[in-house]
């Protein structure tokens, strides 16, 4: 017999048989789930009467009102037991004795168990061992009781389906020798925190191999309730088994899913998204991964639409791997190198079909997978003990771009129905981040080929300027932008400078930024000054837009430019800003200040006048051209200012060009930049005064001959007397239009650089043009006779007139 201590009565306690007692289940809000015949038997309610409705109806008013105690006390102490007055279905009175305990179910949801018998005269009762142990073995909760050493001294038969023995052979043994697969120590610790405590530990997870599923993991839900004796002392702890590990995997693959979700696709790069999908599936899911792409999708091409081929051996891309090993060792190629299967493989033909493959157990004597690599799948089995795989498709769109393997390593449990829908469900998730990260690959190659191929291949030093140039494209997230610049040959041994930015990224920007510099080398052939080319820039963006009703973001209105012209003979720039930060002057000292430029409107946006300044400089000064996006990296920056720094950096006169430019870029670009940043930096050279001549003519047909007279001294001094004849022919023409057609003043220049060119200017700016004369015609032949016998020859405007110029081609 078995004392239970009545509470709320006198205390005296007597021997009661009650083989009749009812067990009654309510859940945690007091409502009756279950009423079995013992309940029917002693209360006189049949169960139709009962379930779904509350207990406390049961009771008499007084008791009914003591239950929110009553459940309080319980949970505060584990139980408890006392008398209790009911209503029996004909109204009469009945005193019961009741021992109330919460209990937890497989979900972990509350509910009280309540044992009633009807109580006797005397005010005490006891339940029979008998009784009390067929309760017990036949609840389904797996129980024990334990000593303060930890041995076992009692079990029901549920603890025997999580293994370990039948229940009278764990008597006297610890855990660990009747459980060694799980983590004892771990256990035993719980229950000694209990023992020295008093505290009961309720719903501990662990998670482990059972003696009964060897090759399984399971999870539990365990609670540990300290036992004492009448004077207060513990006598061992009793500790409950929920078998819990449905919930357990279900909150696991949710975990993963949602890991999946944000770490996946955290970039726009294929490989890097492929190796993101390895990563994830290790080790929660597999203890092997890797992700195999065609080398198409990787190239940023279009998948396959069909098998992948019908020859013995096909090739795949590794795209990401990942161990929970230290190193790889399952690993037989490395990322970015092919790997070769056999057309017959799992993952080829899973590739083709588009359905998963699982194998719960691999044959270590099975045929090859891989092809090329001898031993390779058999080495894995044997060495690395992988013991289960599966392989799941990448398939996005309609498409296949690779298959993702999956591999477990013994003694792991075998992937089962469950593993295989986590990790389509995941893969798939993966995909479209895969083909995101594809047609990104594809369409920045588009548009970075494009921009190469509309930007100036390299720039080469001319005899005026030095110039080096460096373009940084804006990271993966920003996109390729419409930057450009371009160096242009101009007229008198001049060169152009033209930095321009357009709104926007994308093809659309790189193809407006196409059209706009081919329009700036359209006007610079005309030799316009530079705020008269920005004005006629400025026209063009307007109709434009105007008539392909472009937006801001993808047209070039709002785009900036800035058209700066050097003279290597006067050693001046002129220059025009059309909404574009001014240029950095260096000195040869190092000394670096910003030019004193007035910044007009962007292109497209007001119509109004821009200005140009004309800055002299000495030889060897630099003059750095830049995009907004140099600085706007360096503004991100603590400390010193973006334009400070930008002047700080630049101050290095003993550098090379290339140096200084590699130098400013470093300094101010961040690793991840959020806009294109390109930078032009020239050098200037002054042309030495015994390479050019100029003479003052007086607008009268005897200078002439004259003037051939002095241009031909001026070669026999530069030992250029194989150009005498075709020089004369120009200077005699050109001055003799100057004097017919034009006005003074006249002026005869002869340049010697890397040709010979031929100047005469006049106050008169009457376009002259090429004409093709008749036999008959005394005249008209000098344009045209220039054309035939000069390399090129051309017309340019100055305020105050016009020069026409001619370039001979140096002969050696």
């Amino acid at each position: 017999m078995v004392d239970f201590e009545e509470h709320g009565h006198s205390g005296r306690r007597a021997p009661l048989d009650i083989a009749d007692a009812a067990l009654v289940l309510c859940d945690a809000r007091g409502r009756v789930e279950s009423w079995p015949e013992g309940a029917e038997r002693l209360f006189g309610h049949p169960a139709s009467d009962v379930v779904g409705r509350a207990a406390a109806a049961l009771l008499a008013p007084d008791d009914a009102d003591r239950l929110p105690e009553l459940a309080a006390e319980c949970r505060a102490h584990g139980g408890w037991s006392g008398t209790l007055t009911a209503r029996r279905k004909n109204g009469a009175p009945v005193d019961v004795m009741v021992q109330l305990a919460r209990v937890t179910d497989g979900e972990g949801a509350t509910h009280w168990l309540a044992v009633a018998a009807e109580a006797s005269s005397l005010p005490g009762w006891e339940m029979s061992r008998a009784v009390l142990e067929k309760l017990l073995m036949q609840t389904p909760v797996g129980m024990a009781v334990v000593d303060t050493d930890l041995r076992f001294v009692w079990s029901n038969l549920a603890l025997e389906r999580f293994g370990g023995g039948r229940a009278r052979d764990r008597i006297g043994r610890r855990l660990a020798e009747v459980q060694p697969g799980l983590d004892a120590e771990a256990l035993e610790e719980q229950m000694r925190r209990v023992l020295e405590s008093g505290e009961p530990v309720l719903g501990y997870e662990h998670i482990g191999r059972p003696q009964s599923e060897p090759r399984h993991e399971r999870a539990h839900a365990m609670s540990f309730v300290r036992l004492d004796g009448f004077n207060g002392r513990p006598l061992g702890v009793c500790y409950t088994v929920i078998d819990i590990t449905e919930r357990y995997r279900n909150r696991q693959r949710l975990v993963l899913l949602d890991r999946a979700g944000t770490a996946i696709g955290q970039t726009l790069d294929v490989l890097r998204t492929a190796q993101e999908l390895a990563d994830v599936a290790v080790p929660d899911l597999a203890d092997f991964v890797t992700v195999d792409l065609l080398d198409s999708v990787i190239r940023g091409g279009e998948p396959l639409t069909g098998p992948p081929g019908d020859a013995d051996r096909v090739a795949l891309r590794r795209g990401g791997q990942q161990s929970s090993r230290a190193g790889i060792p399952e690993a037989v190629v490395a990322v970015g190198d092919l790997a070769s299967y056999h057309s017959w493989s799992p993952p080829i033909r899973a590739m083709a079909d588009g359905k998963s493959w699982r194998v719960e157990w691999l044959d270590p004597h099975g045929p090859e997978w891989a092809a090329d690599v001898p031993g390779g799948r058999r080495r894995q089995l044997r060495e690395q003990g992988l013991h289960t795989a599966m392989v799941v498709p990448i398939r996005a769109r309609g498409t296949t771009m690779g298959v993702t393997s999956f591999f477990r390593c013994a003694p792991g449990e075998p992937f089962g129905p469950d593993d295989q829908r986590l990790a389509e469900e995941f893969v798939a998730r993966a995909a479209v981040c895969l083909d995101n990260a594809r047609r990104y690959t594809r369409e920045r190659a588009a548009a970075l080929t494009l921009q190469r191929s509309l930007l100036p291949q390299g720039v080469a030093d001319h005899s005026a300027l030095s110039l080096a140039t460096c373009y940084r494209p804006a990271d993966e997230l920003a996109g390729v932008g419409g930057d450009w610049f371009d160096v242009i040959p101009l007229s008198g041994a001049r060169l152009a400078l033209v930095v321009g930015e357009v709104r926007g990224h994308g093809i659309s920007a790189i193809a407006t930024m196409g059209r706009l510099r081919t329009a700036v080398q359209t006007l610079a052939a005309l030799d316009l000054r530079p705020e008269e080319l920005l004005a006629r820039l400025d026209d063009l963006v307007s109709r434009v837009s105007e008539e392909g009703g472009q937006g801001t973001e993808t047209g070039a209105t709002g785009t900036s430019c800035l058209y700066a012209v050097y003279d290597p003979v006067g050693r001046c720039f002129t220059m025009a800003s059309a909404g574009h930060p001014p240029p950095v002057i260096v000195a040869p000292d190092g000394t670096a200040a910003y030019a004193e430029l007035p910044v007009g409107p962007q292109l497209g946006v007001s119509g109004l006048p821009f200005e140009a300044v004309e800055v002299a400089v000495k030889e060897d000064s630099v003059l750095a051209l830049y995009t907004d996006g140099l600085l706007a990296g360096a503004d991100r920056e603590a400390g010193q200012p973006a334009k400070e720094r930008l002047l700080h950096s630049l101050a290095a006169p003993g550098d090379s060009l290339d140096a200084l430019c590699e130098s400013v870029i470093g300094a101010l670009v961040p690793r991840r930049q959020h806009d294109d940043v390109t930078l032009l930096l020239a050098r200037t050279r002054g042309l030495a005064t015994d390479r050019f001549a100029s003479w003052e003519l007086a607008a009268d047909p005897a200078v002439v001959g004259r003037s051939r007279e002095m241009a031909s001294r001026q070669l026999a001094e530069w030992g250029l007397p194989a150009l005498t004849f075709t020089t004369e022919l120009v200077v005699s023409e050109l001055v003799t239009n100057a004097i017919r057609y034009g006005s003074g003043p006249i002026r005869l220049r002869l340049i010697l650089e890397h040709t010979l060119i031929c100047e005469v200017c006049d106050g008169s700016s009457t376009s002259p043009y090429l004409r093709h004369p008749r036999t008959t015609d005394e005249g008209g032949r000098g344009l045209f006779l220039i054309s035939q016998f000069t390399h090129r020859w051309g017309t340019r405007y100055t305020t105050d007139g016009k020069v026409i110029w001619a370039e001979q081609v140096l002969t050696t």
